[in-house]
């Protein structure tokens, strides 16, 4: 039987300081060797992962999301990741079938594995499970003819989505402040599912700091955030239209991925999705120092 969703929380839009690499790294290291030996986690690695998974994940349930490393085909890393509960809308099936992410990774890594990918300039693709999460969320407000805004759109992977999503009609928004990611993206759209919206102009990405939003094509029905603030913009909640939502991880320590919802009278209603672990939404100079 499947198991409920589960949500790893590696899913960050930028790369993680080599400490907290580390870090990571050795509490799998004991997830392997737990697998073989069945010994329990030591305390202090158990609250590791903890903390770097999201929601109320189990080391078992993460273990057996892991098992889709022999995926080869897109269509069948979404069954993978629908097999397990972590995609249970239609349209979010649909719409990642249809933007192939072996178009978004660099050559030669596995794409369809359930992990983030390094892309270069200390930046990494966010692995497919957060991508499924981050799209449900926001499905309601990715109708055909809304504005969609992606902060760190990196290779360009969910601004594609979001672009099947609001059609021709709407319009999708990416904004990333390393220019040589901005150029590589808009050459993966160009060979994607998404590249006639491209073409025609209700998609486009965007050189800027993606803390300050892209107001020239606001209001936003949908805002995707892909790095942890400290707090929320004031500037993507202006942006925002009133009955849009924003998913944004918050926090330092402890983050947590935040759904921000604006009402009709422009008020926001704020709550907590699930605990999660990003680096910092930062500068182009601090992301490429890695801190």
């Amino acid at each position: 039987m499947p198991t409920s969703p589960v949500v790893v929380a590696y899913g960050c839009r930028y790369c993680a300081p080599l400490n907290r690499r580390l870090l990571y790294f050795t509490a799998h290291r004991y997830l392997h060797r737990r697998r073989r030996s069945r010994l329990p986690l030591p305390p202090l690695l158990a609250a590791v992962t903890a903390n770097l998974c999201t929601g109320n994940s189990l080391v078992r349930r993460m273990e057996r999301l892991w098992t889709g490393s022999g995926i080869n085909k897109n269509k069948a890393m979404v069954e993978h990741l629908q097999r397990y509960g972590v995609i249970t809308s239609k349209k979010v099936s649909e719409v990642m079938e249809t933007v192939d992410r072996a178009l978004f990774v660099p050559e030669g890594t596995p794409p369809y594995v359930d992990s983030p990918m390094q892309i270069g300039h200390n930046a990494t693709i966010s692995a497919p499970h957060m991508h499924a999460m981050c799209l449900q969320l926001l499905e309601e407000n990715l109708k055909p003819g809304m504005h969609a805004l992606d902060v760190g759109s990196g290779t360009g992977y969910l601004t594609a989505c979001f672009a099947l999503m609001v059609g021709p009609e709407g319009r999708a928004v990416g904004v990333e402040h390393i220019p040589e990611l901005v150029a590589s993206s808009i050459k993966n759209i160009q060979k994607s599912a998404a590249a006639p919206l491209l073409e025609e102009g209700s998609l486009s990405i965007h050189v800027g700091d993606g803390r300050l939003g892209w107001p020239e094509f606001e209001p936003y029905d949908a805002i995707h955030v892909g790095a942890a603030a400290p707090d929320i913009p004031p500037a993507l909640i202006e942006q925002l239209k009133p009955g849009g939502r924003m998913v944004i991880p918050v926090g330092n320590l402890f983050q947590y991925l935040k759904v921000v919802d604006k009402n009709p009278d422009g008020s926001i209603s704020v709550r907590d999705e699930t605990s999660v672990r990003y680096v910092p939404l930062t500068s182009r100079e601090a992301q490429l120092r890695g801190n």
